[in-house]
């Protein structure tokens, strides 16, 4: 815990003699943990690069940012951790996936949206999702994105609760979605079951450090409007974000027209739900006058770029986006249709593609890319006041990603190689609200060679009866 600093005495009482002032010295700070680094990222300010800089945390929060001098001379510390070659930057957010799906990883790949969901995913997890699966599932996602420098993710999927637990046992912070669907799951049989279990999980996690809630209606295809309506009263008494897929493809779009005779970002306009409080997922299928409608409205968008790319559903506008003021945020969706959680990959995906969308090499500079990475997922998510950027009373949320490696050799501009030149593989060290869960590469709150075997047997389990007639 946070000790409380000592007076600083530099003008010792008259009387001393000469030997006795030079032992007096200066009382230093005493800190939970100290990291010297070669550069900090902050976020805030923007394009900033601190070099040769050093970071305090205490009671697990960020106390200090400091030229290291300075450090050294200024703080103690319970433990100093040296990072000569490494850049440390804020956590970085997920902000949209399915975490317990990384047990489909591979399942069904190389086959277009509704085809995949269809005839593929939604089977599959008619026969295997449960307590158990998203339990397990959740905690293999978190172990691979701790291990990626991710320190909060915005999930989507059933059994929340479970998500939730295994996001809290391994200390990783996370915002879990309250699934409403018109159909039946396991979860859920309707409307009022869906919504029932969701203010259960959110009144059992509303004052927990680490956990979040958001309402999680599917998407406009799969959530009618009484629902819809339900879910914006009750997000606005319960003051949390609402989480949705949104003109994920083109397809989409023009069932909904064929439908209601308009746009599904009409649809949610009329119903209330176009606010800062929304999440919207995916947006490959946006007009110049929806973008300024979110930009007015405060809606944030959630771009996937690979989870697009991999299903074929198109090209989110981002640097029109970007360019009109939008936050947006950056998510990796599920590993089975990514396949990966590796947020540095997509941080490089979206800024090579947005260039290439835009014809502007220009667009999307690094330095957008790590913020939306970082502080605007945050912001979409409501935690920009406590993660996002690295500012002296924010959560200790960090990750250090070792640029010495040959890999990343020589280093002109640490922002362009993070986002250019980086991998997963190189983040060392990661830090939520202050515990160390990633230390070297290896992970403080989880088993990895059980995380392993629980894998190993659901691939044998899930393989068996998809083979079998």
């Amino acid at each position: 815990m946070y000790t409380q600093a000592k007076e600083i005495t530099k003008n010792p009482p008259l009387g001393y003699t000469c030997r006795q002032r030079e032992n007096i010295n200066i009382t230093m700070q005493h800190v939970d943990t100290l990291i010297h680094t070669r550069w900090i990222i902050p976020v805030e300010p923007d394009n900033t690069v601190l070099e040769q800089h050093s970071l305090a945390i205490a009671g697990g929060d960020i106390v200090a940012l400091l030229p290291t001098g300075e450090a050294r001379e200024q703080f103690s510390a319970d433990e100093i951790v040296e990072l000569p070659h490494h850049a440390l930057i804020p956590g970085l957010v997920n902000a949209h996936t399915h975490a317990s799906m990384n047990l489909l990883r591979g399942y069904a790949d190389d086959l277009p949206l509704m085809d995949w969901l269809h005839n593929h995913i939604w089977p599959a997890e008619a026969r295997w999702v449960s307590e158990e699966f998203v339990y397990q599932g959740t905690r293999l996602a978190v172990a691979e994105s701790l291990r990626g420098g991710v320190t909060c993710f915005n999930d989507m999927y059933f059994f929340p609760d479970q998500a939730a637990r295994a996001a809290a046992e391994a200390g990783m912070r996370a915002v879990v979605g309250l699934i409403v669907i018109d159909f039946p799951t396991v979860w859920a049989k309707d409307a009022d079951g869906y919504l029932e279990k969701a203010i259960q999980v959110h009144d059992r996690y509303r004052r927990h450090p680490l956990v979040g809630t958001a309402f999680a209606p599917h998407a406009p295809y799969t959530v009618s409007d009484a629902p819809l309506e339900r879910i914006r009263v009750l997000a606005d008494e319960l003051d949390i974000p609402i989480h949705m897929h949104v003109h994920e493809t083109a397809h989409e779009v023009e069932e909904a027209q064929a439908r209601h005779g308009h746009r599904p970002l009409t649809r949610l306009a009329a119903l209330g739900l176009l606010s800062d409080r929304l999440l919207a997922v995916h947006m490959t299928q946006l007009d110049a006058e929806e973008i300024g409608r979110c930009a007015d409205l405060g809606v944030s968008v959630v771009h996937c770029p690979e989870s697009n790319l991999k299903l074929a559903s198109g090209f989110c506008p981002l640097a029109q986006l970007l360019e009109a003021g939008v936050n947006v945020a950056l998510g990796t969706d599920g590993a089975a249709s990514n396949n990966d959680l590796d947020m540095l990959g997509e941080m490089r995906t979206a800024a090579l593609l947005a260039k290439a969308v835009a014809g502007d090499a220009a667009a999307a500079p690094a330095h957008s890319i790590l913020r939306m990475a970082t502080l605007n997922g945050a912001r979409a998510l409501g935690l920009d006041h406590r993660i996002g950027s690295l500012l002296p009373g924010k959560a200790a949320d960090l990750a250090a990603i070792d640029l010495g490696q040959l890999e990343t050799q020589p280093v002109y501009h640490p922002i362009s190689q993070l986002v250019y030149a980086s991998g997963r593989q190189q983040v060392s060290d990661v830090w939520v609200a202050g515990r160390r869960v990633l230390a070297q590469r290896r992970l403080t709150t989880l088993d990895e060679e059980q995380l392993r075997a629980e894998a190993r047997r659901w691939a044998e389990d899930i393989r068996h009866t998809r083979e079998t007639p």
